[in-house]
């Protein structure tokens, strides 16, 4: 066979395959068995093996996966990818309409396109002429990684446009899940081969499409929806509305979802919402919500955008999932300030995509208010989706045999006495450092990131030393050797001496952060922060009184009271000695003083949400507003001076906006912590 008549025969294979495919995956349409396929694939395969340059990036055989990567190349966004501000319920949504309506002054009800809110991985899809060049996760919206190997395997995603003339540039967005089948399918073959099973499609999908070597991501049979466009050039012929863009998708060959409607205002999106919410399990994919876009691209555009989310589309969540199962025991576990938190362990039961095998009953008081006991039959819910809680009893099935639960007069760790405060609602262990399960809590508090900082102490290795008898408090850290590390289970010479390295950096702290690490009661990071600008050393925060301790800013009587008897205890003055005797060391009040800069948000209090831009963490932000004198709050209310949203700004940037406080987004931060960096 001549070159060109295997070039030819080459590319003719690619087109019929990518046909099969499209009609297959996309179409579910098949127009030949699987032996067929088979054939064709084989014969494309062995044609590219001995005419390599035959290969093309949109060979279907490039579907099976490439060599592994060492690690995932950065890819900026030509246009950004923005998160979603959520709606809860009909007047949210309603809300979202009016305003809408107010900022186009439009006196006709607005058109809407409702999809489907996948539960996956948003990417975006590059095409140049038509080939597919680079696929890529959404990141922080500017910057995302390059997984386009892992992007290849995903059978419905066409790796050549469909039709004549593709435009020059098209970048699509898309949305990777796992279908229910597939998911089924993985767990059968993990089990069988041994291995664990995955927890849910989501977690599955997003695992997959991160694995370096595409071989495994193919394994997975991910797949894709595909329902907006990124950076387009100019030869495209757009069309004009949210709804006709999933036709001329469809034309290209990307998969669309089946789902999507046009809406004519609130009224019939939420009756969408409450159709769709009816039919989520009976899909053959995961939905967490709904989707509510402006139909109107023009629309669209001038509508723009907020910081990190456009104003012209919103999901609707669906509310927690909930199911029945039956309450096996409730358990009492105690944290590092000695309280007891009832914990309900449950006859297994798949909730909001996970297995869940334990559930918070939070307090004695709601056990009693709910009448919760043992054997019940109960509904439990994944408040968020996220954290599993015992939602209310199931009456009408209640169990002759179940029991009653009383809070616990003795620790179930260390048999002290438990006690609990007129008007706490709370109840706590006696114990305090004589109790094993506060002193494991107590040190992994002590060492954690926004505390001390031990890098590599995490919460097992805290439980080996304390298992071991290595330390028996948090001075005990200061005193630990590379040869007593290395005695523990896969502790490696070289692990031993980097952990004996991150506590020496440790020692290095400041004052704040060494009184937040205490894990002194009713004492936080601002708490410790205020207590530490006050009093400007540990000497005479340790000598103060009550009345010393009340006059600092956002210290009230219950913190004071706390502070002033932790002090007062012998055990934990000698703790304190004994840390600065092995060498803790913070500025002193000198030089922290040189140090210092104007007070230039003095009077403001700021909120914090989401994911920063160019890597600073919430906390870093914090710290840097709080030199420059603000306050910076936990929630938002009126007397908010701004709420600085980042990458998934959530629930308080509603709230912010419904209360008329002014949202800022990177550029505003960097603007405000500006004096800093002069």
């Amino acid at each position: 066979m001549s070159s060109e008549v295997t070039s030819k025969r080459a590319d003719a294979l690619r087109r019929a395959l990518d046909d099969h495919n499209h009609r297959y995956y996309v179409l579910d349409d098949p127009s030949v068995s699987d032996a067929e396929y088979d054939a064709l694939f084989r014969e494309l395969s062995d044609l590219e093996a001995a005419h390599p340059e035959l290969q093309t990036p949109d060979s279907p055989t490039q579907r099976v996966g490439a060599a592994p990567l060492g690690q995932f190349e950065a890819v900026t966004h030509a246009v950004p990818m923005l998160s979603l501000g959520n709606a809860f319920d009909a007047d949210e949504l309603a809300d979202f309409d009016r305003q809408v309506s107010e900022r186009l002054d439009a006196s006709e009800t607005i058109t809407y396109v409702a999809e489907p809110k996948l539960d996956g991985l948003a990417v975006s899809l590059r095409y140049e002429h038509g080939v597919f060049v680079q696929g890529a996760t959404r990141g922080d919206g500017k910057t995302g990684e390059n997984v386009t190997q892992n992007l290849k395997t995903i059978r419905s995603l066409p790796l050549r446009l469909r039709g004549e003339n593709p435009p020059a540039v098209l970048e699509v967005r898309g949305e990777v899940f796992m279908s229910l089948a597939a998911f089924q399918a993985n767990n059968e073959r993990l089990l069988a081969a041994d291995q664990k099973p995955f927890v849910n499609p989501r977690n599955a999908a997003a695992g997959g499409l991160r694995q370096l070597d595409s071989k495994k991501t193919a394994e997975r049979q991910l797949s894709i929806f595909c329902y907006s466009l990124g950076e387009v050039s100019d030869d495209a012929e757009v069309p004009s509305t949210q709804y006709d863009l999933f036709a001329w998708l469809q034309a290209f060959g990307f998969p669309t979802n089946g789902e999507t409607k046009r809406c004519q205002g609130h009224a019939q999106c939420y009756a969408f919402y409450e159709a769709l919410s009816a039919k989520r399990a009976t899909l053959p994919y995961e939905i967490d919500g709904v989707v509510f876009k402006v139909d109107e691209l023009r629309l669209q555009k001038e509508l723009g955008q907020r910081s990190r989310a456009p104003r012209w589309a919103i999901a609707q969540k669906f509310p927690a999932e909930e199911v029945t199962t039956t309450l096996q025991a409730i358990e009492w576990q105690v944290g590092r300030t000695g309280a007891l938190t009832p914990v309900a362990r449950l006859q297994p039961v798949f909730v909001g995509g996970v297995t869940v095998t334990n559930a918070t009953l939070h307090n004695i008081d709601e056990i009693e208010r709910k009448d919760v006991r043992v054997d019940d039959t109960v509904v439990v819910r994944r408040a968020g989706d996220v954290i599993p809680e015992v939602a209310r009893v199931v009456l009408e099935d209640r169990s002759k045999n179940s029991k009653k639960t009383e809070l616990p007069t003795t620790c179930p760790v260390c048999g002290s006495d438990v006690k609990r405060a007129d008007g706490d609602v709370v109840a706590r262990c006696t114990g305090a450092l004589t109790c094993d399960a506060q002193r494991r809590e107590g040190i992994k508090h002590f060492a954690s990131r926004r505390a001390m900082d031990v890098d590599g102490l995490g919460n097992k290795l805290v439980e080996q030393l304390v298992d071991e008898g290595l330390i028996q408090s948090y001075a005990d850290l200061f005193t630990l050797t590379a040869e007593q590390l290395v005695q523990l289970p896969r502790m490696a010479e070289k692990s031993a001496n980097n952990l004996i390295a991150a506590i020496s950096t440790a020692k290095d702290t400041t004052l704040a952060r060494f009184v937040f690490a205490l894990g002194v009661r009713e004492v936080g990071e601002t708490t410790a922060s205020s207590l530490a600008d006050h009093f400007g050393s540990l000497e005479a925060l340790m000598n103060a009184s009550i009345e010393e301790l009340e006059a600092v800013n956002d210290v009230g009587p219950v913190a004071a009271t706390s502070v002033h008897d932790f002090f007062n205890q012998q055990a934990n003055v000698d703790a304190v000695m004994s840390m600065m005797d092995a060498g803790v060391t913070f500025p002193t009040p000198l030089e922290s003083a040189a140090d210092a800069v104007e007070q230039t948000l003095e009077g403001h209090t700021y909120v914090l949400t989401g994911t920063l831009a160019d890597g600073l963490t919430r906390d870093e932000a914090k710290a840097m507003l709080q030199q420059l004198g603000a306050k910076v709050s936990g929630s938002v209310s009126k007397k908010t001076t701004g709420l600085i949203a980042g990458e998934k700004a959530g629930s308080k940037l509603t709230k912010a906006e419904s209360l008329g406080v002014p949202v800022l987004d990177d550029a505003d931060l960097q603007a405000l912590l500006a004096p800093l960096k002069r």
